[in-house]
């Protein structure tokens, strides 16, 4: 399994749809689950295929009509990696927030031109 060299936002919240189902889901729910367009949905699961973050099979139900699905899961590496790269965005997220509200203004403080009186 190769490490993700770059990871966008749209990444995370792919490997987040996946994370989230408890099975092997298709992509149509992966686009639906993280609010993402199929062009860029699709090219990110192909991607995390050729990592060998996760695998795809076809879905063999012969009593639904319709197009085949493409069913898409993790691999036992790639399960652990997401998991990893997941929390590690969630920690830096959580150390973010506190750090920004120290760097804020109090409300109702504003800059002024007038002089200090001491």
């Amino acid at each position: 399994m190769e490490p993700i060299k770059r990871v966008t936002a749209p990444t995370l919240d792919v490997l987040d749809a996946l994370l989230a189902a408890d099975r092997p889901t298709w992509g149509l729910l992966v686009v639906k689950a993280t609010g993402r367009q199929a062009g860029t949905v699709y090219p990110i699961l192909e991607r995390l295929e050729q990592l060998d973050w996760i695998r795809s099979s076809w879905d063999d139900d012969a009593e639904r009509s319709g197009p085949r699905r493409r069913l898409y899961e993790f691999t036992a590496d790639g399960l652990v990696a997401a998991q990893d790269l997941v929390a590690a965005r969630d920690l830096v997220a959580a150390r973010a927030d506190p750090a920004r509200a120290a760097a804020r203004p109090a409300a109702g403080a504003r800059p002024t031109t007038r002089p200090v009186a001491s």
